[in-house]
């Protein structure tokens, strides 16, 4: 007898490989057959390709590896071509934007910050090549395009932070440098500089998308795994048959959660709670410096926060000859 199997002890199948359906005329063959690994297995299905890629997305590729050889090489210069330091201080090396002496000029110095723009062009190509390849994709296979506008909606913040806030801004220096620690060390000057960025309540929106986002995800594929015993992962079939699986979870939701959601219902509110994420936070950091100076300031005066008693110490930046 075959008992049910849960996330702990899973059965991984193996059958005929899934090619999926066949291609447009226009289309690039997929490469090679596809194959199964066991570790992957452990976590979902295991079939990895056949694999896709099209003009869009080998171009995409290109841009990607082009920009990933500048970062690189970028940084290990920095180091004097040593290997080993290059290893050591990854985490902390940097590729910087140009300088505010520079302001928004189109074509700066290699030197100077030109190696940062080159990378940040050929990074935001990749990414655009890649959204035009998931939407035709999309389109040619007959489906929604929602994951599409997902992803634009991650790349409208990355644009935000490394092109539109700088041209707002008249310089390229309030962009974001490329590399690990130099990216978090920039967040924090950034929050500092403007009065701290939790007081802003586009970004506290976009944390509480984030936060839900995963919170409702979560809860949601532990909801089809523990109806899964009753066919619950045919969920697109149950969103208008419904069968013992979807109503047993749609009890379960509306006795523990509070609300009511359907197999069709669930999707779109984490769609929406993911999508958001990025949308609020682009819009958080679009409305910094060129809006808002000082976010703490700007709660206070809205009654968002409340002020500070006084303490009796001089703020040195009011006293005479402080820098403004």
């Amino acid at each position: 007898m075959v008992r049910y199997q849960n996330m702990f002890t899973q059965i991984q199948l193996r059958g005929p490989l899934e090619a999926g359906p066949r291609l447009p005329a226009s289309s690039f063959d997929r490469v090679g057959g596809g194959g199964y690994n066991y570790w992957l297995g452990k976590l979902g299905a295991a079939q990895i390709g056949p694999i896709y890629l099209g003009k869009l997305g080998i171009a995409s590729l290109v841009c990607a590896f082009l920009s990933f050889e500048i970062i690189g090489l970028n940084m290990f210069a920095s180091v004097n071509w040593n290997p080993i330091q290059f290893v050591r201080q990854l985490p902390w090396l940097a590729l910087e934007p140009p300088g505010p002496q520079w302001g928004f000029t189109l074509f700066v110095p290699l030197a100077q910050g030109g190696w940062w723009q080159f990378a940040g062009f050929f990074m935001s190509s990749a990414l655009i090549l890649w959204w035009v390849r998931t939407f035709l994709r999309a389109k040619a296979l007959g489906m929604g395009t929602h994951v599409a506008w997902a992803f634009g909606a991650g790349i409208s913040l990355i644009l935000t932070l490394g092109f539109v806030r700088p041209l707002l801004m008249g310089s390229w220096a309030e962009a974001v440098p490329f590399g690990i620690f130099p990216h978090l060390d920039w967040t924090a000057a950034f929050s500092i500089r403007y009065g701290n960025l939790f007081y802003n309540p586009f970004h506290c929106l976009s944390i509480a998308f984030l936060y839900g986002s995963t919170l409702l995800f979560a809860m949601h594929g532990a909801t089809i795994l523990a109806v899964g015993r009753y066919g619950g992962e045919r969920e697109i079939e149950q969103i208008t048959d419904r069968g013992t699986a979807a109503e047993r979870a749609a009890l379960f939701w509306r006795w523990t959660m509070g609300f009511n959601a359907t197999m069709e219902s669930i999707h779109r509110w984490a769609w929406w709670f993911a999508v958001l994420t990025p949308l609020t936070g682009a819009i958080g950091i679009l409305l910094t410096g060129t809006v808002v100076d000082n976010w703490y300031l700007w709660a206070v005066q809205h009654h968002y926060a409340p002020s500070y008693p006084t303490t009796g110490v001089i703020d040195p930046a009011t006293l005479p000859g402080a820098p403004q």
